[in-house]
């Protein structure tokens, strides 16, 4: 990526390359938690369309630590700050890190994240810096089809059987507690809103909930009361899942520093 062409203000600098890694870090955890799928999924259209989603995740992840590590200019690169960190250096969205649980979970915890970052990124389009622009330009097609596929899931399972309406159900209590993170807005967010470089979570929650309320009350779900929740994954404090994942996600760069495919 062109740095020399990015619009960015270098006093707000810094607030960008934390959100940057922020993004990232959502896209690689969440992807490594669907990558748990590949092998196990309920049917074999699931097997490859799951990792796909995890490798669509894979690559905005990618391409957001490597821009964020070219203004950061210290060395490193995308698999250095994916893989070199230890757990409190993280700040992804605790919603990410959650387990997979069961099928009717996963689905409805990638349809939340999807709805969001699917506005997100068509904000970003419109981004005063290029780089961010096609970053979005990309991910927004991917993610369009990341909340095609999972609302149509969720609509299929919670207007399904008795069972599998109970255990979408179920997954709508168990999420609620993790969605207001999504729109929190820090200092750090706000500074990357200012000159529009990126757009703040907060502005998206209205679009999120119109959105949302449409696919749930296809599925016959209520929306998840989320005003009062968790938080903290932007501060670098997680759940004990988050050991347990970066456990089998640093394995290799653990074992085999520095190593060259």
């Amino acid at each position: 990526m062109d740095v020399a062409n990015a619009n960015v203000d270098i006093p707000n600098q810094a607030s960008l390359i934390s959100q940057l890694i922020r993004l990232g870090d959502d896209h690689l955890v969440l992807g490594h938690r669907l990558s748990e799928w590949c092998g196990h999924a309920p049917m074999l259209e699931e097997d490859l369309a799951m990792p796909n989603i995890a490798l669509d995740l894979l690559g905005q992840a990618r391409a957001l630590y490597t821009y964020a590590g070219s203004l950061e200019n210290k060395g490193r690169d995308e698999d250095a700050i994916a893989y070199n960190r230890l757990e409190h250096e993280y700040t992804n969205l605790l919603i990410c890190e959650r387990p997979n649980g069961d099928f009717a979970h996963t689905m409805l915890r990638q349809l939340f994240f999807s709805c969001f970052m699917h506005q997100y990124w068509q904000q970003a389009l419109s981004s005063t810096d290029e780089n961010i622009a096609a970053i979005a330009g990309k991910a927004v097609k991917e993610s369009d089809y990341h909340v095609r596929h999972t609302a149509q899931w969720v609509i299929r399972l919670g207007d399904g059987t008795d069972e599998s309406a109970q255990r979408s159900l179920d997954a709508v209590q168990q999420l609620a507690p993790y969605v207001n993170e999504l729109f929190e807005t820090d200092d750090i967010a706000a500074a990357c809103a200012v000159n529009k470089v990126l757009p703040g979570p907060s502005s998206i929650e209205a679009g999120w909930n119109v959105q949302m309320s449409d696919i749930l009350e296809q599925a016959k779900l209520p929306m998840p009361e989320y005003q009062m929740g968790q938080s903290g994954g932007r501060q670098g404090r997680h759940t004990e899942s988050m050991g347990y994942l970066l456990a089998e996600l640093q394995f290799l760069q653990r074992s085999y520093p520095n190593m060259q495919w």
